[in-house]
């Protein structure tokens, strides 16, 4: 599913084309997505969009009237497309736009959602954003704060700095590459590793997260940037997708287990 450098590249993608834009007409093809697309959305008709913004894994668009909030979910990319380009199966809205562009979500799990914040609203009050952690680039996230948050926890810490109530936007395969770049084991349980651990692991999780916003997100199954380009940092992945191949420090061979029902790759010699 699209992770946080997914979402982020898409963003970026998508920014210089919407902010300033106003939308002309949405269009709504298939309103059942992971929550009902609300009425309000057609609120936004008419607006000027002022700005994009991003918390964890949503796409915030903000006119006057409101704010639309994306959400990729599973299989969803949002992309610019031309006036004449028929819409395909699982093209379930558009946003006509004053560019002539088109802005499409595209959806075959329709896990995704298109949801609606009214103008005035805090974020910090709303049901969807209200309980997120702190953002894994901003300075709120350190090595102090996540040895402090980990204390007395016996799940896995890598459970646990995929738990979003903890930190946001660290996947699957994020956490894989970031334990493994801190040598720590992902069975550890959080509330036993040290101080310099954390700050060490906290330092893994920005550099992996921001080296692959830097090269366009990862290539997994159907995402897409917001250019219609797919990321390149896959080929960049020590371990996730590697079970049983050499480490690329050791040449021990990786070991694959499920965690918290998703796949962990872990070298045996190098993380403990």
């Amino acid at each position: 599913m699209p992770e946080l450098p997914e979402v982020e590249t898409t963003k970026r993608g998508i920014e210089p084309w919407l902010k300033g834009t106003a939308i002309e007409q949405i269009i709504v093809r298939q309103p059942q997505l992971r929550w009902p697309v609300a009425d309000d959305i057609q609120q936004l008709t008419g607006q000027v969009i002022r700005g994009l913004q991003r918390r964890a894994k949503y796409i915030l668009v903000e006119t006057d009237a409101g704010t639309a909030m994306w959400h990729l979910g599973m299989s969803g990319s949002l992309r610019l497309v031309e006036p004449d380009e028929d819409a395909r199966l699982h093209d379930h809205i558009d946003w006509r736009l004053s560019n002539g562009k088109i802005l499409r979500y595209h959806d075959p799990r329709r896990f995704g959602a298109l949801l609606w914040l009214p103008p005035g609203e805090d974020w910090g009050d709303n049901e969807y954003l209200a309980h997120l952690g702190p953002e894994p680039l901003s300075s709120d996230f350190d090595g102090d704060y996540l040895y402090q948050r980990s204390r007395g926890k016996k799940q896995a810490v890598k459970t646990f700095v995929m738990d979003g109530k903890v930190v946001v936007g660290v996947g699957n395969i994020y956490a894989n590459e970031a334990l493994f770049m801190a040598g720590i084991r992902p069975t550890t349980a959080a509330g036993r590793i040290s101080k310099a651990r954390y700050l060490r692991l906290v330092e893994h999780i920005k550099e992996v997260l921001a080296r692959a916003i830097e090269q366009g997100g990862t290539t997994l199954r159907d995402f897409v940037g917001g250019d219609g380009q797919p990321g390149y940092f896959a080929q960049q992945l020590d371990v996730y997708g590697r079970g049983g191949k050499p480490c690329r420090k050791c040449t021990q061979p990786l070991t694959e287990i499920r965690l918290g029902q998703r796949s962990s790759v872990y070298c045996p010699r190098c993380q403990r």
